[in-house]
């Protein structure tokens, strides 16, 4: 009986390696691009710039903010620990995109601040997880 078996189990190993050679030759499918997810911005306090001269802009800004964030332009904002500014995650997919905001701010109108700009992307490796098992990714 075992003899029999011999045969059967080579024949169809070979075929396995027939059909999986070319698939594994083939090169990984190119990953699809990352999808904009926003950009972090982060408003800082111009360096020497005076407490009195950022407080007389505050209470226009905070509304001006507010109404930003209302209308989905921010999507999440946060002050800096050293109370130096804040950071913003605001929608869009460039750079640019992110200062056509910024630059309405009356801070920014004022010249009292700088900013730094990060475009955030989603994490594109993690569609690994959703191929199925020994499935190329999507």
């Amino acid at each position: 009986m075992p003899s029999r078996r011999l045969p059967t189990l080579a024949a169809a190993f070979m075929l396995s390696s027939w059909i999986a050679a070319p698939l594994a030759a083939q090169p990984p499918a190119t990953p699809p691009p990352p999808v904009p997810a926003g950009v972090l911005t982060t408003l800082t306090v111009k360096p020497g710039v005076q407490r009195a001269d950022v407080m007389r802009v505050m209470v226009e800004e905070a509304r001006h903010t507010l109404a930003l964030h209302l209308d989905g332009r921010i999507l999440q904002w946060w002050g800096l620990g050293d109370g130096r500014g804040v950071v913003f995650v605001l929608k869009g997919a460039t750079v640019e995109d992110a200062k056509t905001i910024t630059d309405t701010l009356p801070l920014t109108r004022a010249g009292l601040v700088d900013f730094q700009y990060v475009p955030l992307t989603t994490i594109t490796p993690l569609r690994i997880l959703l191929a199925a098992p020994g499935a190329a990714p999507r």
